[in-house]
């Protein structure tokens, strides 16, 4: 039995996404945002209800700079137990588009020959280095999938 002193809440979490995208002379696509403006990051945001997570990275990224991208796994996940978000990051295929920003929330966007020896010049903050870093290295990418059940239908697979 259950304490008086036991109370059950729901988790409120929210789940968010970035990419980490390279065209082909391998500069990664880095974004500045008005709220985060000291820094640079991935591109990448939060997650509507009922959506995919690798349906909500193409969708971020399409938003945010006009480039469209394939998902091809997981590099990490992360949280930031201060604002109780959850961030998984893809490993994503530059496929098409030009980079043309979203104004009201990015400020600018740009491919940076980005490396280990200037990560620093651009990624301000502890948190989005680690992630960018995991990513950079590509060794450890998982696969992810979507279902649905009754009946049980794959809705999407990437790492393969």
């Amino acid at each position: 039995m259950l304490s008086v002193d036991h109370v059950h809440h729901v988790p409120r979490h929210i789940v968010a996404v970035s990419a980490f995208v390279t065209n082909q002379q391998g500069h990664v696509l880095l974004v500045k945002t008005h709220r985060r403006s000291d820094t640079w990051e991935l591109p990448g945001g939060q997650v509507e209800e009922g959506e995919p997570l690798d349906k909500a990275v193409v969708r971020e990224c399409l938003e945010e700079t006009n480039v469209t991208i394939q998902p091809k796994g997981i590099t990490g996940v992360y949280y930031n137990a201060a604002s109780h978000i959850l961030t998984v990051v893809f490993y994503g295929e530059y496929v098409s588009g030009t980079i043309q920003i979203q104004p009201e929330e990015i400020q600018e966007a740009k491919f940076v020959a980005l490396h280990e020896s200037n990560i620093d010049a651009y990624i301000t903050r502890p948190h989005f280095q680690s992630r960018t870093l995991d990513a950079m290295a590509k060794s450890s990418m998982v696969p992810y999938e979507s279902w649905t059940v009754n009946p049980h239908e794959l809705l999407g697979r990437v790492g393969d």
